[in-house]
């Protein structure tokens, strides 16, 4: 309220924006606790009007973002960023944006990767909220759509996709159709996304309660054949006890089994990366090693072995810390 009035009193004004007003709706009358960490907020201010605002009253200030127009700071013990209104251009070779200072509050908002995600509140006295696209009605919906044309959204950043991804495991969103044809067309580009910015969504994504959908998601646009084409080769291996269609499957079933066991057991660090790794890209050697024995039957000797040198290989590739390749390998 505080922070509202400064901005006020300066002739600006400042909202709450992002996943933190999409949090605290689905919060709102379901007994969920209010979403805490940092608070993104956007205004019409400058940078340097920004810090203007907070001088002298904000605990501390950062400008590490300031090229983007991101000025951090903390406010009575609450981590706050405040971003000028954008109206980026990208070059679809990269994901870095041209930035661009927008002027309009809609036009900020259109940039936003989907439409849950593309609401604000104002901070100013009349505390408006601000929903151009249809966001509270998606998220009452549990529906993910972006602001503008998907294939657009996702051309201009890649990263999209994988966060379409994380959201089908976190809020339990169903992707529309144009969303799925979108990642499946741009899969591809993908490739244009840093090691480090794929392994941190994929991870994400894992460390949900249920992230068995996501994955479906993940493999069936073909983003997996892109950053672990590995999981997607289990499509269709049937398993040596014929227990499962395909080892696919059998993999996200001890994946949910190993979630399970982490949530039961009180001294268990919870969620946990490692067994999860471990558990859905356990049998990752079995394609390599499958071989067609007498009367029909299917081995996959020392597919463990395989498998751990595969995991080894791809973990690093994806930039994961070294005690966790080793543990999960």
């Amino acid at each position: 309220v505080a922070l509202g009035e400064r901005f006020s009193a300066a002739g600006h004004e400042v909202h709450l924006v992002g996943g933190s007003v999409r949090d605290a709706l689905l919060a709102s009358g379901t007994g969920r606790p209010l979403p805490t960490g940092d608070l993104d907020l956007t205004t019409d201010a400058r940078p340097e009007q920004t810090l203007e605002v907070l001088r002298g009253w904000a605990s501390s200030t950062w400008n590490t973002g300031i090229a983007f127009g991101t000025v951090g700071a903390e406010v009575r013990g609450e981590r706050v960023e405040i971003t000028t209104f954008r109206a980026d251009r990208y070059d679809r070779e990269s994901r870095n944006p041209e930035v661009a200072w927008g002027t309009s509050l809609t036009d900020d908002l259109a940039r936003r990767d989907f439409t849950v995600n593309a609401m604000a509140v104002s901070l100013g006295p009349d505390r408006t909220v601000t929903d151009p696209f249809g966001g509270l009605g998606d998220l009452l919906a549990r529906r993910l759509r972006t602001p503008g044309r998907a294939v657009d959204s996702f051309a201009d950043d890649p990263l999209r996709m994988l966060r379409a991804v994380r959201f089908v495991a976190q809020l339990g969103l169903t992707p529309d159709d144009e969303v799925v044809e979108a990642m499946t067309a741009l899969a591809p580009e993908l490739g244009r996304i840093t090691a480090e910015r794929v392994q941190h969504e994929f991870s994400r994504t894992l460390l949900n309660d249920a992230p068995g959908p996501a994955l479906d998601l993940f493999v069936s646009t073909g983003l997996a054949d892109v950053v672990l084409p590995e999981l997607s080769a289990l499509r269709m291996e049937i398993d040596e006890h014929h227990q499962h269609k395909d080892v696919y499957v059998h993999s996200l079933i001890v994946l949910d089994q190993a979630i399970a066991l982490e949530k039961a057991d009180p001294g268990a660090q919870s969620p946990d990366l490692v067994p999860r790794l471990a558990a859905l890209l356990h049998d990752i050697g079995k394609p390599a090693t499958r071989r067609h024995e007498d009367r029909g039957r299917v081995s996959f000797h020392h597919h463990e072995v395989v498998g751990a040198k595969l995991v080894r290989k791809r973990l690093l590739a994806l930039k994961y810390p070294k005690d966790v390749v080793e543990a999960v390998s």
